[in-house]
This record gives structure tokens, C-alpha cells and sequence, in this order.
């Protein structure tokens, strides 16, 4: 998978995050890609943790599932709100 791909996901599931978490971000596009390819990372070690075999994994986001990216970046955000709200 080329780099190119890993972006255009990347922007696609920071996108799709940025709309489920509720709340204004006031991020541009090349967080948001941010956003999705951390997602990706994230998602994807979470579901390597869940799901067999249990073993920790380093491969581009655009191997792991689309879902799971949107569920680390969904992670992130949240994570970020909370952090932002406390300092």
C-alpha cells in the first residue's frame, strides 16, 4: 500500500471521527489526516490486543481495518477533549 493510500484513509476516518465526537475541533485537513492515520495505529493495536493472534503489531494503518481506524481516532479525540478540558 503506497503512501498516498495511508493518507487518503487517514483523512477519510479523521473525518468520519471529527463527525461522530461531538463538539467544534478547530483542526485543518493535515490533522485530520493526523487524526486518522494515529486512529489507524491505535484501532489496529486494539484489535491485534482483542482479537488473535495476540501479538503486537507495526504495520500501516491501511493494512489494519477501516473501522478500527475510525474507532482509534474516535479514542483520540475523546482522549484530547478530556485533556483540553482538564488543563
Amino acid at each position: 500500500m503506497g503512501i498516498i493510500v495511508m493518507i487518503i484513509i487517514g483523512l477519510i476516518a479523521g473525518a468520519i471521527a471529527r463527525l461522530l465526537v461531538p463538539g467544534k475541533e478547530d483542526m485543518g485537513w493535515i490533522a485530520t489526516i493526523l487524526l486518522g492515520i494515529a486512529g489507524g495505529y491505535v484501532g489496529g493495536t486494539l484489535g491485534s490486543l482483542v482479537f488473535a493472534p495476540h501479538e503486537f503489531d507495526f504495520r500501516p494503518p491501511v493494512e489494519h481495518s477501516f473501522i478500527g481506524a475510525i474507532i482509534g481516532a474516535v479514542i483520540i479525540l475523546v482522549v484530547y477533549k478530556f485533556i483540553r478540558a482538564r488543563v
